[in-house]
C-alpha cells in the first residue's frame, strides 16, 4: 500500500489559476486524488483543468473576496477530504507608503478569504470526519522577514495563527491542519518581483537560499504528504521549505 497515493479522495485547492495553487492541483491529479479548483481568472483556471490528470474532475470559478462567490462555490462542492489553501497576492512596499486600503486589499485576498471559505465548508459540514486535511500556505518570510514585505508577512503570519487554534478545534473529528512556509520559488509572483524591482533582486534571493529557488512541484509534492494518509498523525505544524 502507497500510503501517499489520494485514490478515493476528493481535493479542493483554491488560487488553482496559476503557481503554487495550479501545481498542487496537478500533482493531486496525479496522485489519484478527484480534484476540485477554483480561481478567479476563468481562461487560467481552465487551463490548470485541462492540465489535470484522471477523470471525474470539476472546476468552479470564484472571487473568495467576494462571499456570494464564496457560498455558491461551497454550495457546489461534494464532500471534500483536502483543502488546499492557496490564495494571496504579494505587494510590496515600504512601512511609510502603507494605507488602509493596503491593509485591506492585502488581508482581504491573503488571509480574509481562506478564513471565511473554511468557515463556511465546517459550517455546511462539507468536509469528512476521521481522516481529512487542510493546507494553508503562508511564507518563510514569517520567519525572515524582509524590508518592503510588511502586509505580506503580516497577512501569512496571521494565517499561521489562525491555523493553529484551527487544528485545536477540529482534532476531534480526526481533521489535520498545517502549514506550509516556503521559500522563493520561480512562480508568476517572483516573476513579478523581478519586474517590480530588478533581475538583480532575484539574483540575490537565489545565492541565499543554499539549494536555489525551488520549483512549484517541490511545494507539491510536500502538500501531497499534508493530504494523504502518511501524514495521519502529523497536525498544527509548519514545515519551512527554505532550500537550506
Amino acid at each position: 500500500m502507497n500510503a501517499f497515493d489520494l485514490k478515493g479522495k476528493t481535493v479542493l485547492v483554491t488560487g488553482a489559476s496559476s503557481g503554487l495553487g495550479r501545481q498542487t492541483a496537478i500533482t493531486a491529479s496525479e496522485y489519484g486524488a478527484r480534484v476540485i479548483v477554483t480561481g478567479r481568472n476563468t481562461i487560467r483556471l481552465q487551463e490548470t483543468f485541462g492540465s489535470l490528470q484522471g477523470e471525474g474532475h470539476q472546476q468552479i470559478p470564484a472571487d473568495l473576496t467576494i462571499q456570494a462567490d464564496i457560498d455558491r462555490l461551497v454550495e457546489a462542492l461534494p464532500m471534500l477530504d483536502g483543502l488546499v489553501q492557496s490564495t494571496g497576492i504579494s505587494e510590496l512596499a515600504p512601512a511609510r507608503f502603507i494605507t488602509a486600503e493596503t491593509i485591506s486589499r492585502t488581508f482581504r485576498i491573503s488571509f480574509d478569504a481562506s478564513v471565511l471559505l473554511t468557515a463556511r465548508i465546517l459550517a455546511k459540514k462539507k468536509l469528512s470526519k476521521g481522516n481529512s486535511s487542510i493546507v494553508f500556505i503562508s511564507s518563510i518570510s514569517t520567519r525572515y522577514p524582509f524590508v518592503g514585505g510588511a502586509m505580506y508577512i503580516s497577512a501569512k503570519a496571521a494565517l499561521e495563527a489562525y491555523a493553529r487554534v484551527l487544528a485545536l478545534e477540529l482534532a476531534s473529528r480526526g481533521t489535520r491542519v498545517n502549514c506550509i512556509a516556503p521559500a522563493f520559488v520561480r512562480t508568476p509572483m517572483l516573476n513579478e518581483t523581478a519586474e517590480n524591482f530588478s533581475q538583480e533582486a532575484v539574483n540575490k534571493i537565489e545565492e541565499r537560499q543554499l539549494l536555489g529557488l525551488g520549483d512549484p512541484v517541490d511545494v507539491a509534492n510536500t502538500i501531497i504528504f499534508y493530504l494523504s494518509d502518511a501524514s495521519k498523525w502529523v497536525s498544527a505544524t509548519n514545515l519551512i521549505l527554505g532550500g537550506g
